[in-house]
């Protein structure tokens, strides 16, 4: 059935709303509009990086303040990330019901809040506590974000738009670690939460300033507030000179609710155990190595404070580094390519480390640090591959529990690390990395799909 619908005095019949808004967004060059959304919403995900490592940075000063032992360090490090998993599936479901941007200002609310309450935990169970719920609200943000700003471009340069956002993730990490050098020796633990409280003014411009996702409204039945939203945005365009061609509709989706279940329907099964293994075995390895580093240089080696957050922060630099180039060249190289080349790469140093024995602090720093800043190449660009594999009407609840199994990977890793070294050795830690990173790429080859330069409706009707 057609829908009519008026355009500035004329009339013009739609096939069908959803894809005439998605030919729309997918002639727009990068408008005013969506560059502050990302701008917005990328700073934000800034703090949700600072907020999720904080803890790495503070607890080598709470280990020995509070007498923490290996196992009650491990359970707070992963408490966090247990939270994540519960937010990334309740948000990720929520986000589909009421809308992206209600879900986002709810998300940083919460964790804001938490960020206060662990400025009076008082021991191990109280921000073991605290940090478990914040995680719920850190876990929402990122994927209810991510499914957003994919949602306002268009195919071409879609990787390098979004991945240059979702480096905002990974300078949040970068920017823990500057925080912790710099203040926790000075001004103790608590520096790294009181710096958390910053997000909270974010609030405003999201409030007040950011747009619904046009894809979103339309898959919804709200096609004029869609159309409304895609206008404004066309009009900037033609306002700084610039013609648009005609929309050009690639594909139709299919119009129906939404509904979990389809998940494990079609085509969307295997792309759904396909991610869930990336997910959990690319943060299972980075998260691992990056939350328990700063500790282990401070209670394996020995090092001072200082010297031991300082090496945290230039792994997650490294990080940052490896990131930006991916983010500049996954256009071209493919996602599949990608992160199959980048998991198999990646346990090189490791074993080499394992080999070695990884009796210094200083071959952890640059073998491990190298293994950590490739595997990062994957861990942060999932989000964009995994919006990419879902069409608009699940979008956010498919990245939403993929994301899920990265806080599963990420609180299985350090108590893991926490374990094997126990009761093998640190050198075995790297060795059990490896073969996880392995067993990522064997999936990764065998069943991932190459989304590059594709329309959102192409790829999943």
């Amino acid at each position: 059935m057609n829908i009519m619908q008026p355009v500035k005095g004329n009339t013009k019949a739609l096939a069908d709303p959803q894809a005439d808004i998605s030919a729309r967004l997918e002639r727009l060059p990068i408008t005013r509009e969506v560059f502050w959304a990302r701008n917005i919403v990328g700073a934000a995900t800034f703090f949700d990086g600072y907020t999720v490592i904080a803890i790495a940075y503070a607890m080598p000063v709470l280990v020995r303040e509070w007498g923490l032992t290996p196992a009650q360090t491990g359970m707070i490090l992963s408490m966090g990330y247990l939270g994540q998993l519960i937010g990334a599936i309740l948000f990720g479901w929520l986000a589909e019901k009421v809308g992206r941007l209600k879900v986002l200002l709810f998300t940083i609310l919460l964790f804001v809040s938490m960020d206060v309450a662990c400025l009076f935990a008082a021991g191990a169970g109280m921000i073991m506590a605290f940090r478990f719920v914040q995680g719920i609200g850190t876990g929402g943000e990122v994927p209810v974000a991510s499914a957003y700003i994919n949602e306002l471009i268009g195919s071409k340069g879609r990787g390098r738009f979004f991945l240059l956002y979702e480096v905002m993730f990974l300078l949040g990490l970068v920017g823990a670690g500057l925080i912790g050098y710099f203040m926790v020796p000075v001004y103790g633990w608590k520096a790294m939460f009181i710096v958390g409280l910053v997000p909270a003014i974010l609030m405003i411009p999201l409030r007040w300033f950011l747009k619904e996702s046009p894809r979103w409204l339309a898959a919804n039945g709200r096609y004029d507030e869609a159309d409304a939203i895609v206008s404004r945005m066309e009009e900037s365009v033609r306002a700084s000179g610039k013609e648009l061609p005609e929309p050009r509709i690639v594909a139709t989706p299919v119009r129906r609710k939404s509904d979990w279940k389809e998940l494990f329907q079609g085509i969307y099964l295997k792309r759904t155990l396909s991610i869930w293994a990336m997910w959990f075995c690319a943060y299972m390895v980075a998260n691992g190595t990056i939350t328990w580093l700063p500790t282990l240089y401070r209670q394996t080696f020995n090092l001072p404070l200082e010297t031991s957050i300082l090496y945290g922060f230039m792994t997650s630099a490294a990080g940052v580094v490896a990131a930006v180039i991916c983010a500049l060249l996954i256009d071209k190289v493919g996602r599949k390519r990608w992160y199959a080349g980048a998991l198999l790469l990646a346990p090189v140093p490791l074993v080499i480390l394992a080999w070695l024995g990884a009796t210094s602090p200083l071959q952890v720093l640059i073998l491990a640090g190298l293994a950590y800043a490739i595997v990062q190449t994957v861990t942060f660009s999932l989000y964009l591959y995994s919006a990419e594999i879902y069409p608009t009407r699940m979008r956010a609840i498919g990245t939403g529990t993929g994301s899920a199994w990265l806080r599963l990977g990420s609180s299985a890793g350090p108590m893991l690390v926490g374990f094997v070294m126990s009761s093998f050795g640190i050198q075995y830690v790297f060795v059990t990395f490896a073969v996880i990173l392995v067993i990522g790429a064997i999936v990764t080859m065998l069943f991932a799909v190459e989304t590059k330069g594709k329309v959102l409706e192409e790829l999943s009707p």
